[in-house]
């Protein structure tokens, strides 16, 4: 059974999926009998991703839960599943948001809800799987998949620029996907395989490392989104319905840093070492740029999807820091964003059903009939910009001490994401829940118990990564500190031959 939990793990979502498609057929009974499927569904997968954390050994760097079945054998490619310390955080992730999303699309999601359960769970599977992928192959097929039901969420269910908006993030992100499926193809010609931990041992020559970092660069930081690929951000995130905001936001963006760790940082050091200053400064110019351009916003959507492309930005800074403390906070940050950005786009998307718009200059005085809402997203607001005492300051605080090791002019142009955050999230705050009454504001209605039920786990979760920080790191930190140890030996024996080299030369 344990060997099992991972592979039911990853399928059980995809089997309520196809449930849900073929046997709730027909008016509005049964699109509800759907909707209760899938949030049945959800939370079954989300006990199960709880089973799998108590049977995770935290001081095992290793695999675990592997599973290794023949696919294409004769190709050296093989179905090899299982999770160490970082995969096993963002399966936590994506089973925590899932059946959030799920309850909130109850009253957002009005139409079609058949088919938005079938794309949130087929969506579901596919992280699950790029998350436990050991073949890179297998890690492509399904980083593929994501886009299928994302695309759809977005152009099925968005707002009036839907179809532009998912026309934009499919072509994107499948253009970047290209040069990974490249990368990837070269890779197996030089290793035999696409196993990804006998790809970890294969020693490619620094040039190609550094040809193959560039691929996986251009694939990952589309995904990311690193600055200057972040045309398709604004549009999908403001247009999707508040349950895929928050999914794309709070899982699917982390995609492309999970991927960024693992097929950079972790697999080519060395040439992540010769990368890092430019990816850095691109890091910061998004931090910096992304919160100007916050602030200048007039649709409470489009701030918090440029807040969630600065804090990005941070997460790409932590991860090419190559100090333990900078992958630890980028990893620690990752989760934490997940969770206050899909908390921000339901408060939003709160506001936004009962008002009927997004612009926050028809808003006003909407703590006085909302009070409850105000109180959880001044929470969620807080946790943004990095206040102590919520997960965001943890990650951010890392991210800057692994900063620090390799500039101090980084970790200070970096740790502007808390001052501009601050800036334009308080602003927003202002001038949507206190001021004047504004048009139908008086009309509102305060959060129903359902609503409550979605963002109150959010803020216990923010406020728990906040306090008790341990409880996350424990889990990823053995695999950073082996793999930070690696690249440093790695690195310093490079080092010694080029030396020697130089020597015999002379």
């Amino acid at each position: 059974m344990p060997h099992a939990l991972l592979s039911l793990i990853t399928y059980l979502p995809l089997a309520g999926a196809l449930v849900a498609w073929f046997f709730c057929r027909g008016g509005a009974a049964q699109d509800l009998l759907a909707r209760r499927l899938g949030l049945g569904t959800s939370l079954a997968v989300l006990a199960l991703s709880v089973a799998l954390w108590c049977g995770f050994d935290p001081a095992t760097p290793g695999l675990q839960f592997e599973t290794r079945l023949g696919w294409i054998s004769d190709a050296g490619i093989s179905y090899h599943t299982g999770v160490d310390g970082i995969s096993l955080v963002f399966i936590l992730l994506t089973a925590f948001l899932t059946p959030l999303a799920m309850a909130a699309g109850a009253r957002s999601i009005r139409t079609q809800g058949r088919e938005f359960v079938a794309a949130m769970l087929m969506l579901e599977t596919a992280l699950f799987g790029l998350f436990s992928a050991q073949d890179l192959l297998l890690f492509y097929v399904f980083y593929e998949a994501t886009l299928i039901p994302a695309s759809l969420m977005i152009g099925i269910w968005g707002g009036p620029k839907r179809a532009w908006a998912s026309l934009q993030f499919f072509l994107f992100t499948f253009g970047g996907s290209l040069f990974m499926l490249i990368a990837l193809i070269v890779m197996w010609q030089q290793a035999g395989t696409t196993d990804i931990p006998a790809l970890m041992q294969a020693g490619f020559s620094h040039s190609l490392q550094g040809w193959l970092l560039l691929a996986f660069l251009l694939a990952f930081g589309v995904k990311l989104p690193l600055f200057p690929l972040h045309a398709w951000l604004p549009d999908a995130y403001s247009e999707a319905p508040a349950p895929a905001s928050a999914v794309l936001s709070g899982v699917l963006s982390k995609t492309g840093a999970y991927g960024l760790l693992r097929f950079g940082v972790l697999m080519f050091p060395d040439a992540a070492h010769l990368f890092a200053p430019y990816v850095l400064a691109l890091g910061v110019v998004a931090i910096l740029y992304a919160a100007f351009v916050a602030f200048a916003q007039t649709d409470m959507k489009r701030v918090v999807a440029y807040s969630s492309f600065s804090h990005m930005g941070m997460i790409a800074v932590g991860l090419f820091t190559l100090t333990a403390e900078g992958i630890d906070g980028a990893i620690f940050q990752m989760l934490s964003h997940g969770v206050v950005i899909a908390a921000l786009f339901f408060c939003v998307s709160a506001v936004a059903l009962r008002s009927d718009t997004q612009q926050i200059s028809a808003l006003g005085g909407v703590a006085r009939q909302m009070p409850v809402l105000a109180l959880l997203t001044m929470l969620f607001t807080m946790a943004n910009i990095g206040l102590p005492g919520t997960g965001s300051f943890v990650g951010e605080l890392l991210v800057l001490m692994g900063a620090i090791h390799v500039s101090f002019w980084v970790a200070l142009l970096a740790g502007g994401t808390m001052i501009m955050g601050a800036v334009y999230m308080l602003s927003l705050y202002r001038r949507v829940l206190f001021g004047g009454l504004q048009g139908t504001v008086h009309l509102l209605r305060d959060l129903s118990l359902g609503e409550v039920a979605v963002l109150a786990p959010l803020a216990l979760v923010t406020l728990w990564m906040g306090i008790h920080p341990g409880s996350f790191t424990r889990l990823f930190d053995p695999v950073v500190m082996q793999a930070v140890h690696h690249g440093a030996t790695s690195a310093t024996a490079a080092l010694s031959a080029d030396s020697a080299l130089h020597l015999a030369a002379r």
